[in-house]
């Protein structure tokens, strides 16, 4: 197993750093690793945002549900889905654009976790831990105004990155499902429930797989902070379907 494939298997997300800065140079090599992530024709449809102001920092913390280790983190990017750059280069350029749809919507968020995934890769070989913050697809409203994201830009993500503790480095990594389970050659087939449950049975070694799926589906899927997530959506979603 090589270095890059090793490091795969062992990163894990990280939400307790050491008090200590990310020099710069490092910053700038995961910022210039995400710039080299595949891109679809070459438009590079993302830009990044680097909080560096506290208060921002301190915000998110709080309407990304909660979670205090963002404020702490040395570095925050939040990957945004950028269609708008384009358009207004085609109007600049006198192209008369066609307005965004949703499949545009689509490649530009493609574009945008794939450069979020070749930073977490780069700061993985450099020591530097890192977590996705989900939440961010959150409070539509509340992120708009305070990121000033305008009409066409939707943030897919955001990441924060230092240096784990001892405690992180030496935290287990939670098992994956197996290769079997989740690779089918060709053709989509639908699991039956015995599927499922040997899919899932690494969660159900102390507990029975109805016990499981209840509190999971009730703590994860089912939760204030996912309906919310799929509203937000919704709402970025009216400036590709021009639902007003």
């Amino acid at each position: 197993m090589n270095e890059i494939i090793r490091s795969l298997y062992e990163r894990k997300s990280v939400r307790v750093f050491e008090e200590r800065p990310i020099p710069a140079e490092c910053k700038k090599e995961i910022l210039l690793s995400a710039m080299q992530a595949p891109t679809a024709g070459n438009q590079q449809l993302y830009t990044i945002l680097d909080i560096t102001d506290q208060e921002l920092k301190d915000k998110l913390s709080v309407s990304c549900d909660n979670q205090p280790f963002i404020a702490k983190a040395p570095l925050v990017l939040i990957f945004c889905a950028d269609i708008l750059k384009w358009f207004d280069v085609f109007k600049e350029g006198g192209a008369d654009p066609r307005e965004p749809g949703c499949g545009d919507l689509i490649l530009a968020i493609d574009d945008a976790l794939i450069a979020a995934q070749n930073t977490v890769v780069a700061a993985e070989s450099l020591g530097i831990g890192s977590c996705y913050i989900g939440d961010i697809m959150e409070q539509c409203e509340l992120h708009r105004e305070m990121l000033r994201l305008p009409e066409y830009v939707f943030p897919a993500a955001m990441l924060v990155y230092g240096y784990p503790t001892r405690q992180q480095k030496e935290r287990i990594k939670p098992k994956r499902c197996r290769l079997e389970d989740m690779v089918q050659e060709n053709y989509y087939q639908k699991r039956d429930g015995q599927q499922l449950r040997n899919m899932f049975d690494k969660e159900t070694e102390n507990r029975s797989f109805e016990e499981w799926s209840q509190a999971f589906c009730k703590r994860k899927y089912n939760s204030d902070f996912s309906k919310e997530m799929s509203r937000s959506v919704q709402e970025y979603l009216k400036d590709y379907l021009k639902i007003r």
